[in-house]
């Protein structure tokens, strides 16, 4: 789909319009480079969500950079919304991104996951009461990671196995995450014995759910904090809908400065927890939010 800007995805017709609207919530934190490429992703959907939301946990200022860059470039309609740097917050962000989200469908991901062409038409199509979506992803390695460029993303060749392989990884057996929505890939997630569970990096909700569960759980940090979300919306009664092969995202590897073995250890007891009582709302959650005179919160638009 090559269009104005220099190869930029033209916006398909009709590709922002439904009787169900649709954002993507992106998680971000120092890492711009990559939140373009995922930008040029969701550039070159087949249907474009309504809305982009930046929850940005502290970044320095190149990633507003990328995001005025990106929106000027592709058209996007993007929300940067920024609290300050003071260690890993992302459950308290994502939390600030709900309060201002106001789609039917949100779907979560991160701003280092580049999503297939047909990724937000997929999580929009299996949308339904009383349930999420659990989507898939394979995980680059460093060295394929840098190599992955605009026009790879533009023209879907990071979603090919050949165009891996000649980076220097072989997917192997995780080339079945590759395949396409129809039949094959439909099969896979029905035979899997993989649970579907919250991730992250690719899952999707109607909005009523995520506020009926208070949104994220301040109390957790790196490690496991997603997955909570998921455990408490199951007990609620709102089950997951496994398609790790249908709605695939490529993840570009980086380093983890805040994973702290305390904080992860942590989020297991709390997790216990969540399962014991069996837990449906987050104890410090949207609810418990408190004004942040430093809160930022910031339209992008590249509407015309």
């Amino acid at each position: 789909m090559r269009g104005r800007k220099g190869g930029i995805c033209p916006e398909p017709e009709g590709a922002s319009s439904g009787a169900v609207s649709i954002a993507v919530i992106l998680s971000t934190y120092n890492q711009p480079h990559y939140l373009r490429l995922v930008l040029d992703g969701y550039a070159c959907q087949t249907r474009r969500p309504d809305r982009i939301l930046i929850a940005d946990d502290g970044s320095t200022p190149p990633t507003a950079q990328a995001l005025d860059q990106a929106a000027r470039a592709t058209g996007l309609s993007l929300i940067h919304v920024w609290h300050p740097d003071r260690g890993f917050r992302k459950t308290a962000i994502l939390n600030r991104v709900l309060e201002v989200a106001g789609e039917d469908v949100l779907v979560f991901s991160d701003g280092d996951c580049i999503p297939r062409r047909d990724f937000v038409e997929g999580h929009l199509r299996l949308t339904q009461e009383g349930r999420f979506v659990s989507g898939g992803y394979l995980r680059l390695p460093a060295e394929t990671s840098v190599q992955v460029t605009a026009e790879g993303v533009r023209d879907g060749s990071v979603f090919r196995s050949g165009w891996l392989r000649e980076r220097g990884w072989n997917p192997g057996r995780r080339a079945l995450r590759l395949l396409p929505w129809e039949a094959p890939a439909r099969i896979l997630d029905w035979l899997t014995p993989t649970k579907a569970t919250w991730n992250g990096h690719n899952a999707s909700a109607l909005r009523r759910h995520l506020l009926d569960a208070n949104g994220f759980d301040m109390d957790m940090a790196y490690g496991g904090e997603d997955r909570a979300l998921g455990e408490r919306l199951a007990n609620a009664g709102v089950r997951g809908v496994q398609a790790r092969h249908r709605l695939p995202v490529v993840h570009l590897e980086h380093d983890r400065p805040y994973a702290d073995p305390a904080a992860i250890a942590r989020n297991r007891e709390i997790r216990t927890r969540i399962g014991r009582e069996r837990g449906t709302r987050a104890l410090q959650g949207l609810a418990e939010l408190r004004p942040d005179p430093e809160l930022v919160v910031r339209t992008v638009s590249g509407k015309r």
